[in-house]
């Protein structure tokens, strides 16, 4: 950690327990870094390597009682040889045109998020969310985001935010037209994230937390090769 690291200003605390969203039946805390206004995008860097992540202007860690099933990881991008499948999704999709965009509301980007949380996650909450919630959710930031959008032919076909750390990316959320059954965008936005370390000369691309026995989480482990926080390092994930 950088020695002008402000360690000493920031303050860390523990949620009370919660529901798991990956593991039924388990509870869940996090552990959260507060004021939000002093993680600036620096301070965030050094954040994300310790694992932690960002939702709006919360940043925080899995931090449970007796689980530590969350492994933070994060792809080496100059060692990453695409399989069949994430080849066949970057040419699926290679015609899209993406624009990067203020990191703003937009009413057509907020209609999109709402199709996809009603029919990709329906019951999970978020397919209630209205403006406020969404922008708490994606729009608020304190560091460094991109705010892209994919089109085909003039339409909006997905959005993605993605924030800009010292030494690579780190995937946030993206979200897609969910009336077009097996598109591979997910896939393919991972794969032109992949590629935009490669245009900004990033090591790495962070990919949030994955979770061994969580089917959710799965399509992490698909790219390779991974590195986990492990026991405070980060170590190469074998197979």
């Amino acid at each position: 950690m950088h020695n002008d690291f402000p360690a000493h200003k920031l303050q860390f605390y523990l949620t009370s327990a919660y529901s798991c969203s990956y593991l039924q039946e388990r509870m869940a805390r996090s552990q959260v870094a507060t004021p939000s206004h002093l993680i600036t995008a620096e301070v965030y860097s050094e954040l994300i390597q310790m694992g932690f992540r960002r939702s709006g202007a919360y940043v925080y860690r899995p931090l449970c009682d007796r689980c530590r099933a969350c492994v933070p990881v994060r792809l080496i991008v100059d060692e990453f040889e695409p399989n069949r499948t994430q080849r066949r999704a970057a040419k699926r999709h290679g015609h899209l045109t993406y624009h990067m965009l203020p990191l703003r509301y937009e009413q057509e980007h907020f209609d999109l998020y709402r199709r996809y949380q009603s029919q990709r996650h329906p019951g999970g909450g978020m397919d209630q969310d209205d403006q406020q919630q969404y922008r708490q959710f994606l729009l608020e930031s304190g560091v460094s985001t991109n705010l892209i959008e994919f089109r085909e032919n003039g339409v909006l076909r997905m959005v993605s935010l993605v924030d800009v750390v010292d030494n690579g990316l780190s995937a946030v959320y993206t979200f897609f037209d969910p009336a077009l059954e097996q598109t591979s965008f997910g896939t393919y936005n991972v794969m032109w994230q992949i590629e935009r370390c490669h245009a900004l000369g990033l090591p790495y691309l962070y990919l949030g937390y994955w979770i061994a026995n969580s089917q959710k989480m799965a399509y992490k482990v698909r790219f390779r090769p991974l590195e986990g926080l492990v026991d405070g390092h980060w170590r190469r994930l074998e197979d």
